[in-house]
């Protein structure tokens, strides 16, 4: 009897330490992922969150136009707003090196494409200008990485 109690906490003690080694031999991994980190991702990342603050600055200066009766910024207003949208689950989805990165990157940029139109058509608005500029490098750096 006593055989088969030492010997079921030394297959206990032997699952656990298997286990301890399994988690430990993934972190490895993750931690050496990370530092093979894709350098054009990394770069798709950082235009898109340059890109979501453009746009949430920009859709933040077309509501105030709304609210003193420009009512042709609302169609800015809600393209920046869905870009800035897009342009920050972009760049968590490429900053991670996750598997649908260049599917997120075609998307994205289709969405900067959309939202640098919609400022383009204010030129002389210098937040608009901005927008549409981000917009733009952001959707070539996206466009990059979708190939």
């Amino acid at each position: 009897m006593m055989n088969r109690l030492f010997g079921g906490i030394g297959v206990m003690a032997m699952a656990f330490t298997l286990a301890v080694v399994g988690v430990n031999a993934f972190a490895n991994q993750v931690q050496a992922a990370e530092m093979k980190a894709d350098p054009k991702l990394q770069e798709c990342a950082k235009a898109c969150s340059d890109c979501q603050r453009a746009c949430d600055l920009c859709a933040t200066h077309c509501a105030h136009l709304l609210a003193d009766g420009k009512k042709e910024h609302l169609s800015c207003l809600m393209h920046c707003r869905d870009c800035a949208t897009c342009c920050a689950a972009c760049s968590q989805i490429c900053a991670s090196g996750g598997p649908l990165s260049a599917v997120m990157a075609d998307c994205c940029a289709k969405c900067c494409d959309h939202c640098a139109k919609a400022c383009e058509a204010f030129p002389d608005d210098k937040h608009m200008k901005a927008c549409a500029e981000e917009c733009r490098k952001c959707e070539k750096v996206c466009k990059a990485v979708a190939k």
